[in-house]
């Protein structure tokens, strides 16, 4: 199975910004531990400090899916109610390097 290649963008309200990165860096070391995760990075847009996107490579959407299904990310949903304005997911395949 190929490997799967994920961009999440996420923006936060202005007046939501600090706890919406906080609620993200706590999902780095324990995602990073996940079975299946290559990378899991994480950015801040320079001229939009309320533009957040993670940068993920997983060794198949199965095990990408099951990250998604995880509690800490219940707990990120749960902790951000309210906070995040707009959130997608671009799921991609690598064709040529």
């Amino acid at each position: 199975m190929a490997q799967l290649t994920i961009v999440a963008n996420i923006t936060a309200y202005a007046d939501k910004i600090d706890l919406v990165k906080a609620e993200l860096e706590k999902l780095i070391d324990i995602t990073r531990a996940e079975e299946g995760c290559i990378n899991y990075d994480l950015h801040q847009d320079n001229d939009n400090p309320a533009h957040f996107l993670f940068y993920e490579n997983w060794a198949s959407r199965e095990l990408w899916q099951a990250h998604m299904d995880g509690q800490h990310l219940q707990d990120y949903v749960a902790a951000t109610e309210g906070a995040v304005a707009a959130f997608t997911i671009t799921e991609l395949t690598q064709i040529a390097s």
